[in-house]
């Protein structure tokens, strides 16, 4: 059975379809309040963050990464079950080459968030860059009232730098925590060279966090030559 985006795939190449969705009367003065946690990592690194309730997958993307502190270099895609849904569906960036044996991800920018998390305790997997494979777990806690004067998106909440991008997944990770745990280790200089100075693995601040504009980065990434 055909999913309702392949027919975005045309001669031409991919279809690209940004939507700004309608917000449901019931929503318009509310934001969704979402805990993110990195997986397989312990003491855990974990964010809490308040969306727009009209927002799309991509724009709930941008608000992950950017609360989490990554970089957005790579692939990514949800992994989702909404109440009372059939079934799980992957959403983020489609494949453009349209490979038939992969399961299809639907296109992030297309998609409402509400649409999938459609009832408190909703939680979905999160995957970002399909190299390392960081997998998040992504739960709807609330839904808030706004509040006058605050701009959205915001992270009210959360614990503990993320990684450095590439370090080679979970394992890497371990490896360099390991390594800089010990001043005297013949790896230590040049891992902290690599990582920066700035990175510290225990430090997290929520007043240091900066959105981006959602649909400029989305023009960058697909749009921009």
């Amino acid at each position: 059975m055909k999913s309702p985006y392949q027919k975005n795939y045309t001669e031409q190449g991919y279809r690209m379809n940004y939507k700004k969705l309608p917000v449901l009367s019931c929503l318009k003065n509310q934001v969704l309040q979402f805990r993110i946690e990195l997986l397989g990592i312990s003491p855990a690194i974990w964010r809490k963050i308040q969306v727009p309730s009209d927002y799309n997958f991509w724009e709930l993307h941008v608000a992950i990464q950017d609360s989490m502190g990554w970089e957005d270099r790579h692939l990514h895609h949800f992994e989702v079950r909404g109440k009372h849904k059939r079934k799980e569906v992957h959403i983020g960036i489609p494949d453009f080459d349209g490979f038939p044996d992969l399961q299809e991800v639907y296109p992030g920018w297309e998609i409402w968030v509400p649409a999938h998390f459609n009832d408190l305790g909703v939680q979905a997997k999160y995957l970002y860059d399909y190299g390392d494979d960081w997998y998040h777990s992504v739960k709807l806690e609330g839904y808030m009232y706004r509040e006058k004067k605050v701009k959205y998106p915001v992270c009210t909440g959360g614990e503990r730098a993320c990684p450095p991008e590439d370090c080679g997944g979970v394992s890497g990770y371990e490896r360099i925590m390991e390594t800089l745990s010990e001043a005297d280790n013949a790896g230590y200089l040049a891992i902290k060279r690599w990582v920066g100075r700035d990175w510290q693995p225990e430090k997290f601040d929520t007043g240091s966090i900066r959105f981006d504009n959602p649909y400029k980065r989305w023009r960058k990434a697909f749009l921009k030559p």
